[in-house]
């Protein structure tokens, strides 16, 4: 299948060379040879991605107003509430990933959006707190295991270069998913009418049963979880898995990279606009459409650049294009309440999105191509607990800082994170194969990486 990919993706540049090679054609060639590469499981998952997201964009920024604004919960309280999102979800990704490798991805992804139908229908009708965390306590178990599970399942039906262009355009969809939900729900919901936002955790909850259709029809078949063989001596429990030092490396990457990206982008980002760029709230609301606009439209071409490139030089690029978008938001700063305030702050949104489609395609590819079939969910549980860890201690961080008027130590910490990652690229890129880095190895070169020997057991 990836050869085939790999000499329709040659006679594609071919033609688009033979006809000028216009940027639109190739980019209209490359999508079309993608498509056509990818096994019929793999257009299933694909083409429904977009649509599943949707109903999470309809809820996922009106989650704390309908707390405390519609229900009338505490703001202190509906914030502890929200937490525990995150924290249930670090917790279970662990388990989650062990059972994914023992019982195959599909079945805790039914067990996982199970829960999450339940927790969107228990907070629709939620008027007292314990109500309403039991229902996020639901929806946080169906976040720690959907991350590993989906990715192993993604894994299992992809390979190679396809995998890494897989994960980036599936990156694109769910952002324009959670975007044009967004878009929706902002008209829809009012706070005066509480049963607009019984309405839009419900449709979330219906959107859950189209991947539920999607395991028990089309994707039944695809196994995830195989039993170990020779040519995969590695162990499988986590301590095994991390004393890796590719793996080590990957996921101290991945968690910096959380703290100083998504971890500030619901806390850091909104109150250094607010109280130090001081733009309103409609600035704040259009700066995340500008991110999913940037991602949607940027994230194939982007993918056509970095194919076949080491994966590491790719994070470092990264590093630098976060560098700059945290040096403009701290510009933004420096002229408050002004138009230029207001453009530092989109500009951010649109940098920052940039980086991210080089991000997103890279990390999860590497943990993967890292894994084996034995251990995958518990390789990509690893990925997801650094991604949460990061999640979680961002908005700390950014509240500490923030809350003492320390905003030009926030930038300062971001730039800093921002050039950590790029170190950490360099460190990972001597200790990983080329074949994990995106690339081929030379000829009489082993593919392993240097740190690749089996470690005695402890």
């Amino acid at each position: 299948m990836y050869t085939k990919y790999r000499q329709r993706e040659m006679k594609s540049r071919q033609s688009v060379s033979d006809v000028g090679g216009h940027e639109q054609n190739a980019l209209v060639i490359g999508i079309r040879t993608f498509w056509q590469a990818l096994p019929t499981e793999g257009r299933w998952l694909l083409s429904t991605v977009a649509i599943q997201t949707l109903g999470r964009g309809l809820t996922l920024p009106f989650t704390i107003i309908y707390l405390h604004e519609v229900r009338g919960f505490d703001l202190g309280l509906s914030g502890g509430l929200m937490s525990l999102i995150a924290i249930v979800g670090l917790l279970v990704t662990g388990p989650g990933g062990t059972l994914i490798d023992r019982l195959g991805a599909r079945a805790v992804l039914l067990a996982g959006l199970a829960a999450m139908i339940a927790g969107c229908a228990l907070l629709a009708f939620a008027t007292d707190p314990w109500m309403a965390a039991a229902g996020l306590v639901l929806i946080g178990v169906n976040f720690g295991v959907s991350w590993p599970g989906f990715n192993a399942l993604i894994a299992a039906v992809v390979e190679g270069d396809l995998r890494q262009q897989y994960f980036g355009v599936n990156f694109a969809l769910v952002n324009l998913g959670i975007g044009v939900g967004g878009i929706i729900g902002g008209f829809f919901v009012d706070v005066d009418s509480p049963e607009t936002f019984t309405v839009i955790f419900l449709a979330d909850a219906i959107s859950c049963l189209i991947p539920v259709v999607l395991l028990l029809g089309p994707l039944r078949n695809v196994r995830t979880h195989v039993e170990p063989t020779d040519d995969a001596p590695q162990g499988g429990t986590y301590r095994e898995i991390l004393r890796q030092p590719p793996v080590l490396w990957l996921t101290l990457l991945t968690f910096i990279a959380m703290f100083i990206g998504y971890g500030q982008m619901e806390a850091g980002f909104p109150a250094y606009s607010r109280q130090v760029a001081e733009v309103s709230t409609r600035v704040v609301g259009l700066a995340f459409a500008v991110n999913t606009a940037v991602i949607v439209l940027l994230q194939f071409t982007v993918l056509k650049r970095i194919t076949g490139r080491r994966r590491t030089r790719v994070m470092w690029v990264m590093a630098l294009v976060w560098a700059c978008s945290w040096l403009i938001l701290g510009g933004a700063g420096l002229v408050p309440d002004s138009v230029a305030a207001a453009i530092g702050v989109l500009a951010f949104m649109g940098v920052f999105a940039f980086g991210e489609t080089l991000l997103q395609p890279t990390v999860p590819a590497i943990y993967n191509d890292l894994a084996s079939d034995h251990n995958r969910g518990r390789y990509n549980a690893i990925n997801a607990a650094a991604f949460q860890g990061g999640a979680i201690t961002g908005p700390i961080a950014a509240g500490l800082l923030l809350d003492q008027g320390l905003d030009v130590v926030y930038i300062v910490v971001m730039v800093v994170g921002c050039l950590g990652i790029g170190v950490l690229a360099s460190t990972l890129e001597r200790r990983l194969s080329a074949s994990a880095n995106g690339v081929a190895a030379p000829e009489g070169v082993s593919t392993q990486p240097h740190a690749a020997a089996p470690t005695p057991e402890a």
